[in-house]
């Protein structure tokens, strides 16, 4: 496999800072935030300036393993929805345009007083199902991070969002520390959802075993944090065997928001880890 890692902690950064940094220190791939204000590249860039920063990544050596646009697709603000689906459409017609086939993005999150349910039937489901035939005429799949804030905070909801929407390019960006903390069976979830596996977030989980026994596991926060490959709870060494076992031979991108490290010290030290089984 591949190791890269998401530009996010980048975003101030021009692109040839974010390409000296990951070449030199030996990655193979950087799965690029494109939200607006990501000054490396966002969806604001015009057809030829994102067209450089793609250049600029191949030319130093790099593969680009997925655009990714983060942004609430079923925000309660239908203003905020609607800017934010576009945001979304625009990042495919990049992807596109510069033969990035993955898209990552957000299931979205429950709107207003509706449950996660009722957000997937009622608005992500049917965006979803009509953005997909659109996504795959440009030869692009949507890969979903399954952030527990969003709509698919757990496997029933993923097997509802897949049965609602169950185009082949409608997928995943499995992110496992999500899975871990919550108690979820995060190598079950590999083999139940290899098909819809595109791409893979490098993130790791600490369990802070003393504040779990002082706050109970219903607290949402407070006895866990997240933290890079090889600091936490999750064994990568059968992870990263299980994804291959089911199909999966990708890019596993490292997704930065430990805080006990620094920017370029963490996603180097998430590297050297990740090297021993990837």
């Amino acid at each position: 496999m591949q190791v890269g890692i998401l530009t996010g902690p980048f975003r101030n950064d021009p692109m040839d800072v974010v390409v000296s940094f990951a070449a030199e220190a030996g990655f193979d791939a950087l799965e690029i935030d494109v939200r607006p204000g990501c000054k490396h590249l966002d969806v604001g860039f015009d057809d030829a300036a994102a067209a450089d920063a793609v250049a600029q990544v191949r030319d130093g050596g790099l593969a680009i393993s997925a655009l990714a646009c983060y942004m609430d697709i079923s925000d309660a603000d239908e203003q905020a929805r609607a800017a934010n689906q576009a945001a979304l459409a625009r990042t495919v017609e990049m992807a596109s345009a510069n033969d990035i086939d993955v898209v990552c993005c957000m299931a979205g999150r429950p709107a207003g007083e509706l449950s996660r349910e009722e957000t997937i039937e009622q608005i992500a489901g049917p965006f979803y199902r009509e953005f997909c035939a659109l996504a795959a005429d440009k030869g692009v799949k949507l890969a979903m991070e399954n952030w527990f804030a969003t709509n698919i905070m757990h496997l029933d909801q993923w097997q509802l969002i897949f049965e609602t929407v169950p185009a082949e390019n409608f997928g995943l960006n499995f992110d496992p520390s999500h899975l871990m903390w919550q108690g979820i069976d995060y190598l079950h979830a590999v083999e139940v959802f290899a098909e819809r596996i595109f791409h893979v977030h490098a993130k790791d989980t600490e369990v802070v075993a003393n504040r779990l026994r002082w706050l109970g596991n219903q607290a949402e926060r407070g006895w866990w944090r997240y933290c890079i490959p090889g600091y936490g709870e999750i064994d990568w060494g059968v992870f990263i065997a299980r994804l291959r076992d089911n199909g999966y031979n990708g890019v596993l991108s490292i997704e930065h928001e430990d805080r006990a490290l620094g920017r370029e010290e963490g996603f180097v030290k998430g590297l050297n880890y990740l090297r021993v089984f990837a």
